[in-house]
Order: C-alpha cells, then sequence, then structure tokens
C-alpha cells in the first residue's frame, strides 16, 4: 500500500505552529498543495515558505476561522488556484482554562465559536465543492478532554465533544457523494499546553508524530466515522458504544428498577458501535417487542 497526495488541495487551519505547522508539512510531503491557514501572518507565511522550499506548493492564508467572509473567501481561492479542495484539517483553536465556577462565560463561548463553529464555518464553505467534484476529506481536531473530561477545561470539552458529534452526522451525509469524515485526538507538546504539563510529561510528545494520523485520514482509502487518538508516536481508536441495557417496561417502580440496575445496565458485555443514532430507538423497540413476546408466552 502506498499514499500519494499529488495534487490533492488542503487546507490546515491554525497551521502558522505546532500541530498544524506538522500537519502542513507532512501532507505536503506527500504531494498536497497546501493552504496554510493562521491568524499570524508571520507563522502563515513562514510554514508556506518552508514547503516552497522543499519543492512543494503553498500559500499563506491569514484569517480566523470565526470570520464566515474571509474564511469563503479562502475557500473560493483554493478552488480558483488550483481547481479543488480536497481535504480540510480543522486544527485552529485556543485555550481560556478555569474551573467552571470561575470560568467567565464569554470565554467558554469564545472558546465553542473558535473550535466548534471555526470548524463549521470552513466545513460549510468547502462542503459544496466537496459534493460537486465527489471526493472530499474532512478532518476534526476532537480532544480525549471532550472524549474523557479534564479537570477545568469544561468549554474546550464540550467544544471538542461537539465535534465528534458533528462528524458522526457530516460521516453519513458526506456518504453519498465521497466525503469522508473523521476526528483526531491528538497528543502534542504545543503553545496550547504551555504550563499545563510538567516538561518531563510532555517529552516525547512531538507533534510530527501526531501527523502521520492525519496523512493516513487525508488519503484516497481512509476510513470514515472514525475517531483516531494520536501521540508520542501511538495511535489508537475511540468509540461512544451502546451497552445491552434492561428493560423494565411502564412499571410504576421503574425508577427503583433503574436504581438497583446500574451495574447490569452499564455491563460492557455485547455492547454495540451504532450505526446511527436510530439505532438506539430500535434497540429499545425490539426490547420492548420480545419482553411483549416473554409475558405472552408466560
Amino acid at each position: 500500500m502506498s499514499i500519494d497526495l499529488t495534487n490533492r488541495v488542503a487546507i490546515v487551519t491554525g497551521a502558522g505552529g505546532g500541530l498544524g505547522r506538522s500537519h502542513a508539512l507532512a501532507l505536503a510531503r506527500y504531494g498536497a498543495r497546501v493552504v496554510v491557514n493562521d491568524m499570524s501572518a508571520q507563522g502563515a507565511e513562514a510554514v508556506a515558505a518552508e514547503i516552497t522550499a522543499a519543492g512543494g506548493q503553498a500559500v499563506a492564508c491569514v484569517c480566523s476561522v470565526t470570520d464566515r467572509p474571509a474564511v469563503q473567501a479562502m475557500v473560493d481561492d483554493a478552488v480558483e488556484r488550483w481547481g479543488s479542495i480536497d481535504i480540510l484539517v480543522n486544527n485552529a483553536g485556543i485555550l481560556r482554562d478555569r474551573t467552571f465556577a470561575k470560568m467567565d462565560l464569554d470565554d467558554f463561548a469564545l472558546v465553542v465559536d473558535v473550535h466548534l463553529m471555526g470548524s463549521v464555518n470552513v466545513t460549510k464553505a468547502a462542503w459544496p465543492h466537496m459534493r460537486q467534484q465527489g471526493y472530499g476529506r474532512v478532518i476534526f481536531t476532537t480532544s480525549s478532554s471532550g472524549l474523557y473530561g479534564n479537570f477545568g477545561q469544561s468549554n474546550y470539552g464540550a467544544a471538542k465533544m461537539a465535534l465528534v458529534g458533528l462528524m458522526q452526522t457530516l460521516a453519513l451525509e458526506g456518504e453519498k457523494s465521497g466525503i469522508r469524515v473523521n476526528c483526531l485526538a491528538p497528543s502534542a507538546a504545543t503553545q496550547m499546553t504551555d504550563g499545563l504539563y510538567s516538561e518531563e510529561a510532555l517529552r516525547g510528545l512531538s507533534t510530527d508524530l501526531v501527523s502521520p494520523g492525519v496523512v493516513a485520514l487525508a488519503d484516497e482509502d481512509s476510513p470514515t466515522r472514525v475517531v483516531l487518538l494520536a501521540g508520542a508516536g501511538g495511535f489508537e481508536q475511540a468509540h461512544v458504544t451502546m451497552t445491552q441495557g434492561i428493560h423494565v417496561g411502564a412499571s410504576p417502580d421503574a425508577a427503583l428498577q433503574v436504581q438497583a440496575n446500574w451495574a447490569r445496565i452499564a455491563d460492557r458485555t455485547g455492547e454495540q458501535v451504532p450505526a446511527s443514532g436510530a439505532a438506539q430507538y430500535q434497540h429499545e423497540v425490539e426490547a420492548a417487542a420480545a419482553a411483549t413476546r416473554s409475558r405472552s408466552a408466560a
């Protein structure tokens, strides 16, 4: 097997440094033409120049992902310049960490706006082009803070888990148009992690060790609806699952039965990864029908 991104056009947001820079350089090494987006003109231009110096093709685009007209112009320019938009890596983000009790709601909203709505803005601008050409690879950057929680990051965690929900639905909607949508949950030492972890803890967490996951998700043969975890050279996959649970019906003591059966409800034996949200309803309807048949047989 091989990966060849020659002539594929990629946009990487927040690519003026850190993970975004590593992603942009990695995609370029595999032949992609890269739009290097960042709020920092110096950072974006430096990364674009680095790609060009290595024999690749890149252009810097300075704008915030929260600026919808600027985002639309960025996508339109990429299509006009190179003829398509094939790969979108939604990487841009910020932190405003505080416990929920002490957090200013403006900081909560800002983090959600950048991570969630910023990703929505760029994806919405690229989506029609991907649908028209019958091809696209969209990567959202989620986080273990969203998947599993992290003290002091309620805003960040909420935004990052929201991106998983967005990915789940867009993967279904994009399938018929050849668009595959996935999430990446990186562990890396970046400007965003400064002061959060010890130098010893961050040793070995190079951003360059995460980017191979982006390249694989950007490939023609990538999967879809995957949450890929990556860090320190390791790669894992996260799943949102549903247990078999219990059926209590319309019993007057239903709440008490739930309370008494937490262990059975949580039992992961036979759990499934639902193909869509409809799987929950289907499972519950079938469980109710099975219970009715059992009572009738008795």
